[in-house]
């Protein structure tokens, strides 16, 4: 006597109204009736309902399925690989879709509550939150890190724009200073390592001179600290450590 509608709904793991509505529609037509007209699929009906569902779980409308089961001319190769072309450019939205809402994440966390337009227009294409989970690992339980998150947290669009502001333009001159030459231990590289360590202060935390010789060091430790300052010119990261501890030793530290 076959299947009734409630079990083939059961074991396929869809509704009793979706398989009423595919018998309507000539999708799935069940292969016996009983004496009241009571629906009984039938082990070629199961068969074919496999192909639905397989199908149907790779986003084919159910008119589409309906041509690749009944239509001799229809090719499933070329309908599949529409389909895989479809799922990939998918499937890659997706992953951009999932690394936005991370990287939102992470911003959050570093306490740059910004909208994703805001941080466009503020850093490019940097990602400000690229390290936050490292840098709450190594430093979270510091007060310096405590003091960060609270001011990055009142930071308006502005104040970003500022700080940015502020940072690309002491690059700009850090970096001429060591294509002209000079010396960490001059009081031009000393004063510009001073004004680094006043602007982590103004935005961030407050850095006394010890700190900011670690994170001088911490600058020629980590490589990737070492490959941000010497894209603004070769040997800056080692010379900015230098002047960091020049400085420090300037004011007694």
């Amino acid at each position: 006597m076959g299947w009734s509608v409630g079990q083939v709904a059961g074991f396929a793991g869809i509704t009793v109204r979706a398989l009423h509505h595919w018998d309507e529609i000539g999708l799935l037509v069940p292969g016996e009736r009983t004496h009241a007209g009571h629906r009984r699929y039938t082990d070629a009906d199961l068969d074919r309902l496999q192909r639905v569902l397989f199908y149907r779980e790779l986003g084919f409308p159910l008119d589409e399925v309906a041509v690749l089961l009944d239509d001799p001319a229809a090719d499933p190769r070329a309908h599949l690989r529409r389909r895989h072309e479809l799922l990939t450019a998918r499937i890659e939205r997706l992953r951009q879709l999932a690394e936005a809402v991370e990287h939102a994440m992470e911003a959050r966390r570093m306490g740059i509550d910004l909208t994703p337009e805001e941080r466009f227009e503020v850093f490019g294409d940097q990602d400000p939150g690229q390290y936050a989970e490292e840098t709450e690992r190594r430093w979270g339980g510091t007060e310096s890190y405590a003091e960060s998150q609270r001011r990055t947290a009142r930071h308006t669009k502005e104040d970003w724009q500022r700080m940015r502001a502020e940072s690309d333009d002491w690059n700009t001159r850090y970096a001429a200073l060591v294509a002209d030459g000079v010396r960490p231990a001059d009081a031009a590289a000393m004063d510009l390592a001073e004004e680094h360590r006043r602007h982590i202060g103004r935005w961030f935390y407050a850095c006394p001179y010890p700190m900011h010789r670690c994170l001088g060091e911490l600058y020629v430790a980590d490589a990737r600290f070492t490959a941000h300052y010497d894209a603004l010119g070769p040997g800056v990261a080692a010379h900015l450590n230098a002047a960091i501890a020049a400085n420090a030793g300037r004011h007694g530290e």
